[in-house]
C-alpha cells in the first residue's frame, strides 16, 4: 500500500492543478445541487419492530385521513391574574384565534377548548389543538407565520398565548461558537507548523471536503429524506478529521524535508507513509459510522452513512489535494526543525549556545516517553483509576428522547409545556395513544370498553378518553393522561403495564391492544438501542481488531487499544450524565434543562469515539511499529514514537477537540450533547489513554507487544504501513536519475 499511495501523492504534486480542479469542479458541482434542492427539516422517527411503530401503521391503514404524521400544534392560553378562561371576554378572545386558525389551507382540524374539554379545572389555562394535513417537514413556511400571527393577536388582546408541537420546530442553529473551534484551530496549526501556510493548508482542504460532503447532503436531503441534524453532524465529524488527516500528511512531509528530500519526493513519501495510516484510521471511522446501521433506525442510519461518506471524502483530499497544495505552496512550506536551527546559527553566533547542543536537546514527547517508560504502572495505575472516577456517573445514565420539556426556557414551545403542566398536569404533555384493533372481535365496542376499564384499573393514570373507533368500526383509539411526566420512570412503568393489560384482552377477544404517541415511541427507542448496543459493539470493535491486527501485525496491541476505548468512552458517558442529566457545569455549558441523556447518545458516541480513538492510536502506535521494525528496542521505539509523534497528535486531538466543542452553542439539544460528548471523549482517549495508558503498557509488555503467531503472520496481506516497500521505490527512483539513495536516509522511512 506505501509504495501505491507513494506514487499517488508523486502523481498530485506532479499534476496538481489538474487535481485541484477536480476537487474543484466537484465542490461547484455539489453547490450547484445544494442550492436548487429544498432546505432539509426535522426527519420524524420511525423504529421498525417496535410495538408504537406498529400502532402508527395500524392508525394510517385504519384512518386514512387523520394523517397519524401530520404536524400539531397547541396554542396555549392563560388568562390575566384574578380571571379565568371562561370570562365572556377571554372566551370571545380565545373563539376568534380558533376560527382565524382554521383558515389555514394546511389545516386539517382545530379543537375549540369550550367543546372538546380543553380548559383546566381551575379555569386559568385552556388550549386549541391543532392538526396539519402535512408533517413538520413538509409544512409551508406561510402556515407557521399564520400560526404566531393567530397567537399575537391573542396576546395583543391581554392572554398569556404560547405555542407547543412540532409545528413550529426549526432547523438547529449552531452559533458563533462553531467559528471559534475553527478559530482555535487555526491557531493550534500556526504554532505547531510556525507558518501560515502550512497552517492554512489542513484548514482549506478539510473545508473543501466538509463542503462537498455537507452539499452532497443538502442536495440528497429531500430524496433521501435526510433530516437537518445530518449535515450538521457531518460537519463536526468531517471537519475534525479532514483537518486531523491533513495535519499528519502535512507534518510527515515536512519531516521528509528535513531529511533532505527533494520535495516531490517527500511529498510521496509522506503519503506513502503517513497516508497508510490515514487511509487506516478512516476505515476505522467508516466501519464505526456504517455500523450504526445494525441499530435497525433509518435516522440513526442515514446519519452515520452521510457523515461516514464525509469521513471518505477527507481521506481522499488528505492524499491528494494536500500534496497539489504543498506543490502549489513549494518553498513557504519549511522542512521541520528549519526555524528551530536557524535560530541555533544565531544563538551560536552571539555566543548563546551551540546549534549541536540545542539539536541534543530531547523534546517534551521525548521526554514524557521517557518518564512512562520508566515508571509504567504508576502511569497505568494513575490512568485507569482517573478514568474510573470519571465513569463513575455513568451508572446513573438514564436514557430518553428530547421533547418540549427539554427546550430553553425562552422558547414558546417549552413555556407552552410549562403551562400546559400547570393546568393539566405533568402527564399531560406526554399522553399515551391506546390503539385497539378488534378487527377479529366478534364484539368491537365490547372490547374498547373492556379495554377502557382495564386501562383505568391501572395506577398512574389521571384520565381515559372514550374509545374513538374508525368508520368501518373495527378499531379505535383511546387517549391516556398519565399522573407523572414523560420522561419519568412510573409513565414508562405505566406503558408496560397498558400492555400487560392488553396481553390479557387478546387472549380473552383476540384483540390487539398496541400503545403509541411520543412517549411510547421515546420508551421503545431507548430499549431498542439498548438491545443493539452489545452485537453493535461486538461487530463494531470486531471488524477493527481485525483491522488493526492487520495493520499493527500484533495481537495484544489491538487488544489494549479496545480496551483503553472502553475506557475512554465510559469515562465520556459519565462526564455527559454528570452535566445533562446531573447539572454539574450546566450553567456554564449553556443546559437550561437537566434531564434524561438522549436515547440513542450510548451508541453514536461509542461507534463515533471509538472511529476517533483509533485514529490516535494508528497515527502514534504506526510510528513506534515503524521504529521497531527498524531494529529498535521496544523501550527505545516507544520513545522514539513519541519524539515523532507527540507533538502532532496533540496538535490534533486538540483542533478536534475545538471543533466539537463548537457544537456545544447548538441550538438544537441532541447536538449539544453530542458536541460536549466528543470533545470530552477525544481528551480522555488522546491525553490520558492515547499519551499515557498506551506507553505505559507498551512498556509492560516489551517484545510481546508485537508478538504474532507464524501461521497468522502468513495469513494475513502485508499492507506496509511502516513504508518498507519504499526502500525499493527509492531504488527505483533514483536509478532514473542516474545515482542511488543514501540507505540511511531510507532506514528513517
Amino acid at each position: 500500500m506505501a509504495t501505491l499511495l507513494y506514487r499517488l501523492g508523486r502523481f498530485a504534486f506532479r499534476r496538481r492543478h489538474f487535481t485541484a480542479l477536480f476537487w474543484v469542479a466537484l465542490l461547484a458541482l455539489a453547490g450547484v445541487g445544494a442550492a436548487g434542492a429544498p432546505v432539509a427539516g426535522n426527519t420524524s422517527f420511525s423504529i421498525p419492530g417496535t410495538e408504537a411503530q406498529k400502532a402508527f401503521d395500524v392508525l394510517e391503514e385504519r384512518f386514512p385521513g387523520a394523517r397519524a404524521d401530520g404536524a400539531t400544534a397547541r396554542v396555549v392560553f392563560k388568562a390575566p391574574a384574578g380571571e379565568k378562561m371562561t370570562d365572556a371576554g377571554n372566551k370571545a378572545i380565545v373563539q376568534d384565534t380558533v376560527e382565524e386558525l382554521s383558515d389555514g389551507s394546511e389545516v386539517a382540524r382545530v379543537t375549540d377548548p369550550y367543546q372538546g374539554g380543553g380548559v383546566s379545572r381551575d379555569g386559568t389555562v385552556a388550549y386549541a389543538s391543532v392538526s396539519y394535513q402535512v408533517s413538520g417537514m413538509e409544512l409551508e413556511e406561510s402556515s407557521r407565520d399564520s400560526l404566531e400571527d393567530a397567537a399575537e393577536g391573542a396576546r395583543d388582546a391581554g392572554l398569556t398565548v404560547e405555542i407547543g408541537g412540532d409545528a413550529l420546530q426549526a432547523v438547529p442553529e449552531t452559533g458563533a461558537t462553531e467559528i471559534i473551534g475553527i478559530g482555535v484551530a487555526a491557531v493550534v496549526l500556526v504554532i505547531t507548523f510556525g507558518s501560515l501556510v502550512a497552517a492554512g493548508l489542513p484548514l482549506l482542504t478539510a473545508l473543501i471536503g466538509v463542503g462537498i460532503g455537507v452539499a452532497g447532503i443538502t442536495a440528497l436531503a429531500s430524496t433521501l429524506e435526510l433530516g437537518s441534524t445530518t449535515s450538521i453532524l457531518a460537519t463536526m465529524i468531517g471537519l475534525a478529521v479532514g483537518i486531523d488527516y491533513a495535519l499528519f500528511i502535512v507534518s510527515r512531509y515536512r519531516a521528509e524535508l528535513a531529511e533532505g528530500r527533494e520535495r516531490e519526493d517527500a511529498a510521496g513519501r509522506a503519503v506513502g507513509t503517513a497516508g497508510s495510516a490515514v487511509v487506516f484510521a478512516g476505515l476505522t471511522v467508516v466501519i464505526a459510522l456504517v455500523g450504526l446501521s445494525v441499530v435497525n433506525i433509518p435516522m440513526l442510519t442515514k446519519m452515520g452513512i452521510a457523515a461516514a461518506v464525509t469521513v471518505a471524502i477527507a481521506v481522499l483530499i488528505a492524499l491528494t489535494m494536500v500534496p497539489a497544495l504543498l506543490g502549489y505552496a513549494g518553498r513557504r512550506v519549511r522542512a521541520a526543525g528549519e526555524k528551530g536551527k536557524r535560530r541555533g546559527r544565531e544563538d551560536e553566533e552571539k555566543g548563546n549556545g551551540t546549534a549541536k547542543e540545542k539539536a541534543r536537546r530531547p523534546n517534551m514527547g521525548t521526554r514524557w516517553a521517557r518518564f512512562v517508560v520508566r515508571r509504567p504502572v504508576a502511569v497505568l495505575l494513575l490512568g485507569v483509576v482517573g478514568l474510573g472516577a470519571a465513569a463513575i456517573p455513568a451508572s446513573s445514565l438514564e436514557l430518553g428522547l428530547p421533547d418540549d420539556g427539554s427546550q430553553p426556557t425562552s422558547t414558546t414551545q417549552r413555556r407552552a409545556y410549562d403551562l400546559l403542566s400547570e393546568g393539566f398536569g405533568p402527564g399531560f404533555n406526554g399522553p399515551l395513544v391506546v390503539v385497539v384493533d378488534a378487527k377479529n372481535s366478534d364484539d368491537p365496542d365490547a372490547v374498547f370498553r373492556q379495554t377502557g376499564d382495564d386501562i383505568k384499573a391501572l395506577d398512574d393514570v389521571v384520565s381515559v378518553s372514550p374509545a374513538a373507533p374508525n368508520k368501518a368500526g373495527d378499531t379505535a383509539t383511546i387517549t391516556v393522561v398519565p399522573d407523572s411526566k414523560p420522561s419519568s420512570v412510573a409513565t414508562e412503568d405505566l406503558v408496560h403495564d397498558i400492555r400487560d393489560a392488553g396481553t390479557g384482552v387478546k387472549a380473552d377477544t383476540g384483540a390487539d391492544v398496541l400503545v403509541t404517541g411520543a412517549t411510547a415511541m421515546n420508551i421503545d427507542v431507548s430499549q431498542k438501542l439498548n438491545d443493539a448496543l452489545v452485537p453493535y459493539l461486538t461487530l463494531v470493535v470486531g471488524l477493527a481488531f481485525l483491522l488493526l491486527i492487520v495493520v499493527f501485525r500484533s495481537i495484544l496491541v489491538p487488544l489494549k487499544a479496545a480496551l483503553g476505548f472502553l475506557l475512554s468512552v465510559m469515562a465520556a458517558l459519565g462526564a455527559v450524565v454528570a452535566v445533562f442529566q446531573w447539572g454539574w457545569l450546566s450553567g456554564l455549558m449553556g443546559v437550561e434543562e437537566t434531564g434524561p441523556v438522549m436515547s440513542m447518545m450510548p451508541i453514536f458516541m461509542v461507534g463515533v469515539v471509538f472511529g476517533l480513538a483509533m485514529d490516535y492510536e494508528v497515527f502514534l502506535v504506526t510510528r513506534m511499529r515503524e521504529a521497531y521494525v527498524h531494529g529498535e528496542k521496544p523501550d527505545e521505539a516507544v520513545v522514539t514514537g513519541f519524539r515523532h509523534g507527540a507533538r502532532v497528535v496533540s496538535a490534533a486531538a486538540v483542533i478536534m477537540m475545538a471543533v466539537f466543542a463548537g457544537f456545544i452553542g447548538s441550538s438544537e439539544s441532541m447536538v449539544k450533547m453530542i458536541g460536549f460528548g466528543l470533545a470530552i471523549a477525544v481528551f480522555f482517549d488522546a491525553f490520558v489513554v492515547r499519551m499515557a495508558i498506551v506507553p505505559a503498557v507498551l512498556a509492560l509488555l516489551g517484545k510481546k507487544a508485537w508478538w504474532l503467531p507464524k501461521w497468522l503472520d502468513r495469513a494475513l496481506p502485508n499492507v506496509d504501513v511502516e513504508g518498507e516497500g519504499l526502500r525499493t521505490e527509492g531504488d527505483a527512483d533514483a536509478g532514473e536519475k542516474g545515482g542511488s539513495p543514501d540507505d540511511r536516509d531510507l532506514a528513517r522511512v
